[in-house]
C-alpha cells in the first residue's frame, strides 16, 4: 500500500506564493506519474499539474499554466508544487496523486492523499 503525505497549504494574500509538498511511502511501490488535483466546494475535481517520473515531463492544467511549477524529488519519492501569482479562484483542497503504471487523465491515479486545504484572500 502507498501512502502520501501532503504539506504546505495555508491561507495567502492574493499575488503571493505557496509551495506545497507530497511525500510518497510504503513498503514498495513503483512510481509512473505524480500529479497534483484541486476543488473547490461545489466544483468538480480539476486537473493542476503532473509529473511523469522517469522523463520529468510535465503537465499543467490551463488555468495554472505560467503560474504553477511541479518538481520531483526522486531519491524521496516527493513531489512539490511551486504555486505563484496566486488567486481567489485558486483557493481549493489540492490532492497529491501517484499513477503506479499509466496516466490518462485522471485514469491510473489510484492513490491520493488526504489533501491540504489553500485559501487566497483577495
Amino acid at each position: 500500500q502507498v501512502q502520501l503525505v501532503e504539506s504546505g497549504g495555508g491561507l495567502v494574500q492574493a499575488g503571493g506564493s505557496l509551495r506545497l509538498s507530497c511525500a510518497a511511502s510504503g513498503r514498495t511501490f513503483r512510481v509512473y506519474a505524480m500529479g497534483w488535483f484541486r476543488q473547490a466546494p461545489g466544483k468538480e475535481r480539476e486537473f493542476v499539474a503532473q509529473i511523469r517520473w522517469s522523463s520529468g515531463t510535465t503537465t499543467y492544467g490551463d488555468s495554472v499554466k505560467g503560474r504553477f511549477t511541479i518538481s520531483r524529488d526522486n531519491a524521496k519519492n516527493t513531489v512539490h508544487l511551486q504555486m505563484n501569482s496566486l488567486k481567489p479562484e485558486d483557493t481549493a483542497v489540492y490532492y497529491c496523486a501517484l499513477a503506479d503504471a499509466f496516466v490518462d487523465g485522471v485514469r491510473g491515479y489510484d492513490y491520493w492523499g488526504q489533501g491540504t486545504q489553500v485559501t487566497v484572500s483577495s
